[in-house]
């Protein structure tokens, strides 16, 4: 008998990781973050058997399929609104799961990264208004490089994209033409240039074209050896992305939701499109037919995911959440419920 009972408990435990390994998690959204997420996915699988399924389709796309429910996770770079809140059927968190940048990329053969641009003639770019490389005014920021007499082509997303939110944000902040004419959003009606989709067809139409240039994610910029532009930030200094001026911008308060923004930072050494992205998941995890497994498979990555994942950060590019970022996010998993009852166990470190 006692030896029927352990075969048969062996029995349970074996088809309970089985079964866990067979939990395949569905998430969609950003593209601003796709090259971390990837690498997280691949190690959270072959440490746990886990598998997520993710889907690069832009935060717009990401926040639709959260509120449709057809996910377990969305992914943005720009907060839900309060208007999109209102939608949800139940209360959605925020988590953030990393820092990156929104680097302002360019085609331009002969000039290395570092090309000066100020937040007026970035602006005056995007609104068409400056048309070529040798402009005065692009000349006179970079005195000491020779610029090419070739048309700028402008390059931005096509589709609804948190990464166009946080950009078209500072021009805003920046800019009041720009405010006034265009505004900002996960979508925008461009005073000029050309859509591409995704982070990934901004890039390809980037590496295509001289005298183009466009906004992108720094790890696009650095995996497809695009130049970068230094921009002048609100101390006057000149900043290129970097990790460290990445950083520097997160130096701030984040409220208990986490629905903030970092660009236009005040840091005297920020980067100033620094940006946050965040993951969107239900605090009231039983619908759906959901099962609690799912629900613990899922909360149990999101923990990995704000700790032991933040190790791979910096090698793709991503600056890793501050110490009071990771306080928040710990304290809004263990807020997630299954029917009422937190999903984590009390004493998860």
């Amino acid at each position: 008998m006692k030896k029927w009972l352990i075969g048969f408990l062996g029995f349970l435990w074996l088809a309970g990781g089985a079964f866990a390994g067979r939990i395949t998690l569905l998430g969609a959204g950003a593209t601003f973050p796709y090259p971390l997420y990837s690498k997280w996915f691949h190690v959270y699988y072959q440490k746990t058997g886990v598998r997520v399924n993710y889907q690069s389709i832009g935060s717009g796309g990401g926040i639709r399929q959260i509120l449709a429910r057809t996910v377990d996770f969305g992914a943005t770079d720009a907060p839900m609104s309060d208007e999109e809140l209102a939608k949800a059927p139940a209360k959605i968190l925020h988590l953030p799961m990393a820092i990156g940048a929104v680097v302002i990329a360019y085609n331009l053969p002969g000039v290395p990264s570092g090309l000066r641009l100020t937040p007026e003639v970035l602006a005056d770019i995007f609104l068409g208004k400056i048309r070529k490389w040798n402009d005065p005014r692009i000349v006179k920021l970079n005195p000491d490089l020779k610029l090419p007499a070739l048309p700028i082509m402008v390059i931005h997303r096509s589709d609804g994209s948190g990464t166009t939110f946080n950009f078209t944000y500072y021009l805003s902040r920046v800019s009041p033409e720009w405010r006034r004419r265009v505004g900002y959003g996960k979508a925008v009606r461009w005073p000029t240039g050309i859509g591409g989709k995704g982070n990934e067809g901004v890039t390809g139409y980037l590496k295509q074209f001289p005298g183009a240039i466009g906004y992108i994610e720094l790890a696009y910029a650095h995996q497809n050896r695009l130049a970068v532009a230094a921009l002048r930030n609100r101390a006057g200094k000149f900043v290129l992305p970097t990790l460290e001026s990445v950083s520097a911008a997160a130096r701030t308060r984040i409220p208990p939701d986490t629905r903030t923004l970092i660009v236009d930072t005040d840091a005297p050494d920020g980067y100033p499109l620094s940006a946050m992205t965040w993951i969107l998941v239900y605090q009231e995890q039983a619908y759906g037919g959901r099962s609690f497994e799912r629900a613990r498979a899922l909360v149990e990555l999101l923990w990995w995911c704000v700790h032991e994942a933040q190790n791979y950060n910096e090698s793709l590019l991503y600056a890793r959440l501050p110490e009071n970022v990771v306080r928040i996010n710990e304290r809004l998993l263990r807020s997630i419920t299954y029917k009422g009852k937190p999903v984590l166990p009390p004493g998860k470190k």
